[in-house]
């Protein structure tokens, strides 16, 4: 009898060593995949500058956080972005695109503020061309790396609201529930745009952005 006790006793310890060992095991996993996840974002990439050189970004900062600032916000994007759109059909590089943004900055002023009062805000724009540090920003299958990129950044109000960004050259942003959408032409465009490595480096960290987001739901 005592043999048996004996034997029963060795056996739940060996099953209580195996469920520890077993929860040790996904606690590393998890701790892994979350370093790894911490590393993705704050690694320099090699190639932004290059990117970044190539490129011209849209920002939009919104007043505040407030569900009507947001959604002014996005009003004046798809305003702002209707017009430069039309505007911007025949460019062939970043420096023709810069150079009709500059031109027309009066302009893209004027449509967001008009957007603005249409809407009852008063509390004003600003609009310029500056090098803006970008976090790490996915559009579609494309994640474009952190780092500063040279960008039309408008800035609403007080600008301290959650930000909206896209690419505008070469045109990555589309009207209403499409902007987080790249399409055929877009893809072309970006290869054209790029070199080969440079294209495979924002594809792919599109791709490990996706990887990661799965990762999340087991945090």
């Amino acid at each position: 009898m005592e043999m048996l006790l004996l034997s029963e006793e060795r056996e739940c310890g060996k099953m209580k060593k195996k469920k520890i060992m077993f929860i040790i095991l996904c606690m590393l996993t998890v701790l892994a995949a979350g370093t790894a996840h911490a590393t993705e974002k704050e690694r320099v990439d090699p190639l932004q500058p290059a990117i970044a050189e190539k490129i011209l970004r849209f920002h939009v900062l919104a007043n505040s956080d407030a569900k009507d600032d947001q959604n002014v916000k996005l009003k004046v994007r798809d305003a702002v972005g209707h017009m430069l759109g039309q505007k911007l059909k025949k460019v062939t590089d970043r420096a023709q695109t810069e150079k009709i943004v500059q031109d027309h900055m009066d302009e893209i002023i004027e449509t967001a503020e008009k957007t603005l009062h249409k809407n009852g805000y008063t509390y004003g724009v600003r609009a310029r061309l500056a090098n803006v540090d970008f976090p790490v920003k996915t559009y579609g299958d494309y994640t474009f790396p952190a780092g500063k990129y040279r960008a039309l950044q408008i800035t609403l109000g007080k600008g301290e609201g959650h930000n909206w960004w896209c690419v505008l050259y070469p045109n990555m942003c589309f009207q209403g529930s499409v902007y987080e959408v790249v399409d055929e032409s877009s893809e072309e465009a970006l290869r054209e745009v790029l070199t080969q490595e440079e294209y495979a480096d924002v594809f792919d960290s599109g791709k490990m952005q996706i990887r990661w987001k799965f990762l999340d739901y087991f945090r």
